[in-house]
């Protein structure tokens, strides 16, 4: 019985034998340039048995470019050693003819004849490239500690250093005339912006109400933590208080009562200020509260900020608002301006600040001197105001730069018009 069933294993054994070697070379496409696909410029590396060389097709394709194919050339590779390393063979490709000067081999694909040409190289030693890879990642660890910075006008070797005197994590220096970036620190990067967000609730009640409308004062509006004005649900106040109380004393009160009082909730109410702060300017901003308080999903940036408040100066009521460093309600209650800024940095026109535990210090306001008026946002900041007094500083310096610079060509135009 068992010799009947090792016959089947013999026959097969006998018919391995008798089959071609081409037979079983079939499973694998056959190397060579028939097979070899056209694709993009690459420099392999050695390998054991084969590698695959970029070669130039005779003739041009789209555009005059030379035709490129790969194909496959069977090389044994270099035995390195960590004492003595030996030289490597790379494959260039290059647009030469046939004939000019470097040791080449051809081969043919179709119709077209292909040239690869052969370069030599010293290998890098293996201590090298160790070293090499250290300094490349020790690099890139500095770099990502480095502050980042960004300029409409190019690199300027003054910033780094004035950035790194900055706690602030976000910043932006606008010019409020053109719009045009002064100084930038992760102006685009989204945070909460606590009460600098009350610009657009400011702007929204000003636009819809009027100044002696009655606004009356819910359990919920009136229940808002500090900053607020501790308004009675059973009492009615005036629109134009209340706005003055958000704008100076950034009341959180005011705003829940001016957004329900608007659009009938502070969910409502979020949605028009994220709808008007996109139609203003501010792509990045999303609003959850009329007040800043901190809330998920709630975030807005230096860039954003800067250009929503750039916007609501242009309206003359806000502008006058935000000035005031103090005002009388109608009720007999003084609202003081909590933007100190007013009374401690010279050429300040307006400005709104902010503070949430989740957003630090925050801050945006307008400045002018000299004929120059500038905005500046802050957030994420642990030392506002010397942030503050040192960008409006730099704002300056540089529109004070760029004057001269315009004169200087100006003048140098005149001079080359009367020679000519």
């Amino acid at each position: 019985m068992q010799r009947y069933l090792s016959l089947p294993l013999f026959f097969l054994f006998t018919l391995s034998l008798l089959l071609p070697p081409a037979m079983a070379a079939q499973s694998s496409p056959p190397a060579g340039p028939k097979n070899a696909p056209l694709g993009k410029t690459v420099f392999p590396q050695p390998v054991k048995k084969v590698k695959e060389v970029k070669a130039v097709a005779a003739g041009q394709g789209k555009g005059g470019a030379p035709k490129q194919v790969v194909v496959k050339a069977a090389k044994a590779a270099p035995k390195a050693s960590a004492a003595r390393p030996t030289a490597a063979t790379t494959s260039v490709v290059v647009a030469k003819p046939v004939g000019a000067g470097e040791r080449t081999r051809s081969a043919h694909v179709g119709k077209k004849q292909v040239v690869a040409v052969k370069q030599t190289v010293a290998p890098v030693p293996v201590t090298d490239r160790k070293m090499a890879a250290k300094s490349a990642s020790a690099t890139r660890r500095a770099v990502a500690r480095k502050t980042e910075v960004a300029t409409d006008s190019g690199e300027d070797h003054g910033l780094p250093e004035i950035a790194s005197q900055l706690s602030s994590k976000s910043v932006m220096v606008m010019d409020a005339g053109t719009g045009a970036t002064l100084f930038a620190k992760a102006p685009d990067s989204p945070r909460q912006p606590a009460s600098t967000i009350k610009i657009v609730t400011a702007m929204i009640a000003l636009k819809s109400l009027q100044q002696d409308e009655v606004v009356n004062v819910s359990y919920r509006a009136s229940a808002m933590p500090s900053s607020k004005i501790y308004l009675d649900p059973n009492q009615n106040y005036r629109a134009n208080d209340l706005i003055n109380a958000v704008m100076l004393a950034s009341a959180n009160d005011a705003s829940v009562a001016l957004a329900e009082k608007i659009a009938g909730s502070e969910d409502r109410f979020a949605n028009l200020m994220t709808l008007s702060a996109r139609i203003w300017g501010a792509q990045n901003t999303i609003c959850r509260t009329a007040s800043g308080l901190t809330a998920e999903g709630q975030q807005s940036t230096a860039r954003d900020l800067a250009n929503l408040f750039r916007y609501a100066m242009q309206n003359s009521e806000f502008a006058r608002r935000m000035g005031e460093k103090k005002i009388s309600t109608s009720y007999g209650k003084t609202l003081l301006n909590h933007n100190k800024a007013l009374w401690r940095v010279d050429g300040a026109d307006a400005g709104k600040t902010g503070y949430t535990v989740a957003a630090r210090q925050t801050y945006v306001g307008q400045f002018t001197r000299g004929g120059h008026t500038i905005v500046v946002a802050i957030m994420g900041s642990e030392t506002m105001w010397a942030d503050l007094k040192k960008l409006v500083d730099y704002g300056f310096t540089r529109k004070n730069q760029e004057q001269l610079a315009q004169r200087r060509a100006s003048g140098s135009s005149a001079n080359t018009a009367l020679v000519n």
